[in-house]
């Protein structure tokens, strides 16, 4: 059976969002076609192995972690991709696996990092390259991708913190030129840490201290009026996209918030109050599955997700936030979730498509599009430093 490494945790604020979303894989993924392998990172990016990673007790107390799991590195071993015991005299081979499954969230691992490690070790994995990783990952580099590509996003204003702190004033009148109300978001951040909405200048500066707590990169829209928050997830790679049923969210606050989403103890919806949180379960409350809406804004929906999809240069599953101006039948695109929480199981639940088959389907697609890979050129077998003689002139041998 194929081993699958389902990698989550690592150094981010979202550490205990990627738990969740994984330790709920894992206990969907189709065991009589796979061997679960968990590997953990922890805040201090040590990586684990065991059977204990399965369990969401296991993470009620972090600090015992090191008692339950064995530390390891993963690497190439005589082209075995291998985790090996980090420690002690003897590194000796604790388990192998043959594809690895990222569920991880936030900066340092889902933008790019570790898709750059396993692109390194040559194993094939699930979710998008380093490139579309990193993208997806940047609210700004992300809109300016969109807009160039005739995708529609809102209006908006970026910084950095340098610039924040050289001149505030010059920042903020160039927030207000947007009009409140303004939203603030940490550009590099997700499952909505950091983020506030402001109504004048004493919130927004508020808000501007709060979010650079998180990120030195910070993005200010304009607050859609009218607003009715939709989500489509798509899964597939660059050659083929199916994207889910459209899903409304639901909460009284200005926005979907961490605690709507993960806690389960936020204020929720009137119409649907938040559940708990337990075994490993994402609160899935804040949506409404299908969303109502009028066909023609559904059908720019469909065809923004896949547009959006490919310019960003994604794979696996993502998650795309939408703001709809309903007054104005105006569709822009927000943001994406390039391993989203959930990885969004339930938008393809109501057509059909079971969570072990999205899961069996994605890890599929991975090994396929990893052999498809090994199929194009990626070095030449005649080695140009042969006649290298070490001295001048190298460049003119070369041509």
């Amino acid at each position: 059976m194929i081993r699958v490494g389902v990698i989550f945790g690592g150094e981010s604020v979202e550490h205990e969002v990627s738990i969740i979303t994984a330790v709920q894989a894992m206990n969907y993924i189709n065991t009589d076609k796979y061997v679960i392998v968990p590997i953990y990172i922890s805040k201090d990016r040590n990586w684990y192995t065991g059977e204990n990673l399965r369990d969401m007790s296991t993470y009620k107390d972090m600090t015992e972690i090191s008692n339950l799991a064995k530390e390891v590195t993963l690497t190439k071993c005589d082209d075995k991709f291998v985790l090996q015991k980090k420690r002690g005299l003897f590194k000796g081979i604790v388990d192998t696996i043959d594809v690895a499954f990222p569920i991880v969230h936030g900066k340092g691992v889902e933008d790019g990092s570790l898709a750059g490690y396993l692109d390194s070790l040559g194993i094939p994995y699930v979710g998008p390259k380093v490139l579309g990783a990193s993208v997806g990952q940047d609210k700004v580099v992300q809109k300016q991708i969109l807009a160039a590509s005739n995708i529609p996003v809102v209006d908006y204003v970026w910084f950095y913190d340098y610039e924040y702190k050289e001149d505030e004033e010059k920042i903020i009148n160039n927030i207000e030129k947007l009009d409140y109300p303004v939203i603030i978001k940490p550009a590099r951040l997700g499952s909505s840490v950091g983020i506030a909405v402001a109504n004048n200048q004493k919130e927004l500066e508020k808000a501007l201290d709060e979010a650079l707590k998180y990120d030195s990169k910070i993005i200010v829209e304009k607050v859609v009026q009218n607003l009715k928050e939709v989500d489509c997830a798509i899964v597939g790679n660059y050659e083929n996209q199916e994207c889910s049923l459209i899903g409304e969210m639901l909460t009284d606050n200005a926005f979907l918030t961490f605690e709507d989403k993960y806690l389960g103890n936020g204020k929720g919806s009137k119409k649907t109050p938040a559940k708990n949180n337990v075994g490993g379960k994402i609160n899935t409350a804040g949506f409404k599955i299908p969303a109502e809406l009028p066909k023609d804004i559904e059908e720019q929906i469909y065809k923004y997700s896949k547009e959006a999809f490919r310019a960003l240069n994604l794979s696996g599953v993502t998650r795309f936030d939408f703001l709809v101006d309903e007054k104005n039948k105006k569709v822009y695109v927000n943001e994406p979730n390039t391993i989203p929480g959930c990885l969004a199981f339930f938008f393809f639940t109501p057509k059909g498509k079971k969570y072990p088959e999205l899961l069996d389907e994605l890890i599929k697609s991975a090994i396929k599009e990893y052999k498809n890979d090994k199929k194009k050129v990626t070095s030449f077998e005649s080695n140009v430093l042969s006649t290298f003689d070490g001295t001048k002139g190298a460049k003119a041998k070369m041509q």
